[in-house]
């Protein structure tokens, strides 16, 4: 006769812990993607104008500075309001890399480019919102300097990071079949666009490649957060 006063198994505790996969790294991408894109097209709706170039004129900043401080604020506060996810979506997929047992540079590569792009994002993005508090009571060259190396710091500074983050991602998932190819191959010409757009320090030409890495880049960071295997069961074997 069967106890039925005796316990029985419960299912759920026979299936091993699975390990806390943090935060959805494509959401996260997405959210980096929004934010970066408000931080251009909301400031100009709001002052009716363009956020100046470093080719501008010092007067021509300094004007634009004085005249539409809330929109160089809102630019600041949505440059480093992104970096924030951007930096928590690095730690999540490094620690996802790890766990799929890749021991090779590339994710600590991308891990350390990471960071530098959300750091570099943040700072230049504090820099502005500082720039757009004391603008009207500073001299016009001295603002164009502070605006430039704001620039610099969330142009040159974030793509080259962002380069090495998509490089130290795209590189294991084409070798190991991560992701499908073709992905894995135009994160590697991203890759090679963020290392390069620091040219454009001496050659204006390749500042277009600055763009192209920040929202191509970021997309692209958002489809591999989607596609990446959580656990190494996911990994797809090489007769498959």
């Amino acid at each position: 006769m069967t106890d039925l006063t005796a316990p029985t198994a419960d299912p759920k505790a026979a299936r091993p812990a699975r390990r806390p996969d943090g935060p959805n790294a494509g959401i996260l991408a997405i959210v980096v993607l929004v934010l970066s894109i408000a931080t251009v097209a909301l400031p100009a709706l709001a002052a009716g104008a363009l956020y100046p170039s470093p080719s501008a004129s010092s007067d021509a900043v300094a004007r634009y500075f004085a005249d539409h401080s809330f929109s160089a604020a809102l630019t600041g506060f949505l440059a480093f309001g992104a970096s924030v996810p951007l930096g928590i979506y690095v730690a999540t997929t490094y620690a996802r890399l790890l766990r799929l047992g890749i021991r090779v540079p590339g994710p600590n590569i991308g891990f350390f480019g990471g960071i530098a792009s959300s750091v570099m994002q943040g700072a230049s993005g504090l820099v502005i919102w500082a720039l757009s508090q004391t603008a009207s009571e500073t001299p016009g060259a001295f603002v164009h300097l502070v605006a430039d190396a704001a620039f610099a710091l969330g142009g040159f500074g974030f793509a080259t990071g962002a380069g090495l983050l998509i490089a130290g991602t795209a590189v294991p998932a084409l070798i190991l079949r991560l992701t499908p190819r073709w992905l894995a191959w135009t994160g590697l010409v991203l890759a090679a666009a963020g290392e390069i757009s620091f040219l454009g320090m001496f050659w204006p030409a390749f500042d277009y490649l600055l763009p192209v890495v920040r929202f191509a880049g970021l997309a692209w960071l958002a489809v591999v957060g989607f596609t990446l295997p959580r656990n190494r069961h996911e990994v797809p074997r090489r007769g498959e």
